[in-house]
């Protein structure tokens, strides 16, 4: 199955290489501004060699969510199609604010055009419904096959989606030393269960729908213009591939839907449970910084 997988498409078509190219540009200046040109920033620090693995990691994520071959394995089997967004969505946005300083955040934060609707679009609940509706939207049956037969909505979509994700983590990250204009710990965890409670209701509709949802992998009509756009220009469909003893999966569309399902709810729990797991303990850790040492000399002035 794997060497069926690298013999039915070109090197491009699996590894996505211009989008390997577009990340590695993002990780040099990401390398500069917090090398060589830090000193452009206010109060700028070195920077961590943690936050540097933090921040290529979640590049790392960014590229198995839109590209290589999770990407092209995402249009033949929609269980892939959720993985790959789990990674994208639930970890990568994370990481990635993990590994960005935050005096470049209080810099950008001075900008007047970033500064007025950061008031708004940076509030607490627009991060939690925005991110959760979009999730919810995405996976209707027609909104789904709309987006997967369209490249230019879908790209759109895809980023407009990426950026409610780091609008809900940027509330649970966290992204300034001694909670500085955060939530706190408590309001964290909080934050993070209704978004839990939140992203139920599509995973539900995906696992328990009792038949295959989306025609993107039931018809091979739409698969083939979905295929489409993961190929390069010209490039035969292997329509093989679709269903039959060449296909890549051995579950049916219903299955692989459920499997799916069970991919992203499952991977959110998880992520989510790490976050809360970390919250609590740094909960703990600024608590234990507060705790004051009585002095016992001064009830008992005897004792010298």
């Amino acid at each position: 199955m794997v060497e069926q997988f690298f013999t039915s498409f070109t090197f491009r078509t699996i590894w996505t290489p211009e989008l390997i190219f577009l990340l590695l540009l993002i990780s040099g200046i990401y390398l500069v501004l917090t090398g060589p040109q830090r000193h452009r920033f206010d109060n700028s620090e070195e920077v961590a060699t943690r936050k540097k693995v933090y921040f290529h990691l979640g590049l790392i994520a960014v590229y198995f969510g839109f590209g290589g071959p999770l990407y092209v394995l995402g249009h033949m089997m929609l269980s892939m199609h959720m993985f790959s967004m789990a990674i994208v969505y639930l970890i990568a946005p994370a990481l990635l604010l993990l590994g960005i300083p935050h005096w470049f955040f209080l810099t950008l934060g001075k900008n007047r055009l970033l500064k007025a609707p950061f008031k708004v679009l940076g509030t607490p609940l627009v991060g939690l419904i925005l991110f959760n509706a979009m999730f919810s939207f995405y996976h209707l049956p027609f909104t789904f096959d709309r987006l997967m037969t369209n490249e230019g909505l879908h790209n759109i979509y895809q980023l407009g989606m990426l950026f409610a994700a780091f609008l809900m983590w940027w509330h649970i990250t966290p992204v300034f030393p001694n909670q500085e204009g955060q939530l706190s710990e408590l309001k964290k965890i909080g934050y993070m269960f209704a978004s839990g409670v939140l992203f139920t209701p599509a995973c539900v509709l995906v696992i328990f729908s009792g038949d295959a949802l989306y025609a993107t992998y039931t018809d091979i009509g739409t698969w083939a213009i979905a295929m489409s756009y993961c190929l390069p220009a010209g490039a035969d469909i292997p329509y093989e591939l679709f269903s039959g003893q060449n296909s890549l999966t051995l579950l049916t569309p219903y299955q692989d839907q459920q499997f799916g399902g069970a991919i992203m709810k499952v991977t959110q729990e998880l992520v989510y449970g790490v976050a809360i797991g970390y919250t609590f303990k740094q909960w703990m850790k600024r608590d234990r910084k507060k705790v004051v040492v009585p002095n016992f000399d001064l009830l008992n002035p005897e004792i010298k």
